[in-house]
C-alpha cells in the first residue's frame, strides 16, 4: 500500500508540475499575442502618418529657433556696425586721401576722405538690417507653411521679433546716414 501511495503522490506531483507548464506555456503564447498585435498598430499607425504626409522631427523648432537667433545677431551687428563695415570705411577712407590731391578744397577733401567712408558704413549697416528684417520675417511666417496644429515657441517668436525690430531700426538709421538727415558732413563755406 506504501507503494500505491507513493505512486499517487508521484503522479499528483507530475500532473502539476505539467499543468505549471502548460500554464505558462499559455501565459507566453498570450503575450507574444500581445506583443505582435502591438507591433501590428504601431506599423499600422507609421504607415498611416507615411500615407498622410506627417513627418515627425525629432528635434522640432530647432532651425526656427536658429534662424530668429540669427535674425536678432543680424539685427544688432546692422546697429553696432559690424567688422566688414569697418574695413569697408576704412578702405573708401585710404581710397579717398589717394584720389584727392593736397590742392583741393577743404569741401572736396572731407567728402572724399570721410563721406565716402561714412556712407559706405551706411550701406553695409543697411545690408545688415534687411537681412535681419527678412531672416525674422521668414522665421515669423514658416508656421504657417508647417504642420497645422502645432504652434511655434513662444521664445522663437520672441527672438524673431527682436530680429525684425532691431531690422527696422538698423535699416532706418542705415537710410538716415546714408542721405546725410542723420550726422551730415560739416558744411565748409
Amino acid at each position: 500500500m506504501a507503494t500505491k501511495t507513493a505512486d499517487v503522490s508521484r503522479t499528483d506531483d507530475e500532473r502539476a508540475r505539467q499543468e505549471a507548464v502548460a500554464g505558462t506555456e499559455d501565459e507566453v503564447r498570450e503575450a507574444e499575442t500581445e506583443e505582435a498585435a502591438a507591433a501590428a498598430e504601431g506599423a499600422e499607425a507609421a504607415e498611416h502618418g507615411a500615407e498622410s504626409g506627417e513627418v515627425r522631427e525629432k528635434s522640432p523648432g530647432v532651425g526656427q529657433g536658429a534662424g530668429a537667433v540669427v535674425s536678432a545677431a543680424l539685427g544688432v551687428v546692422s546697429l553696432s556696425g559690424g567688422w566688414i563695415g569697418t574695413v569697408a570705411a576704412a578702405r573708401e577712407t585710404l581710397v579717398g586721401q589717394l584720389r584727392t590731391s593736397s590742392g583741393a578744397s577743404v569741401g572736396k577733401q572731407i567728402k572724399e576722405v570721410y563721406g565716402d567712408a561714412w556712407h559706405t558704413t551706411a550701406l553695409w549697416a543697411g545690408l545688415f538690417a534687411l537681412a535681419a528684417l527678412v531672416v525674422g520675417v521668414v522665421v515669423l511666417v514658416r508656421p504657417a507653411f508647417g504642420t497645422p496644429g502645432r504652434p511655434q515657441a513662444a521664445w522663437i517668436r520672441s527672438v524673431a521679433w527682436a530680429g525684425v525690430s532691431l531690422g527696422v531700426v538698423g535699416l532706418l538709421l542705415a537710410v538716415l546716414k546714408y542721405s546725410d538727415a542723420l550726422l551730415a558732413l560739416p558744411s565748409t563755406g
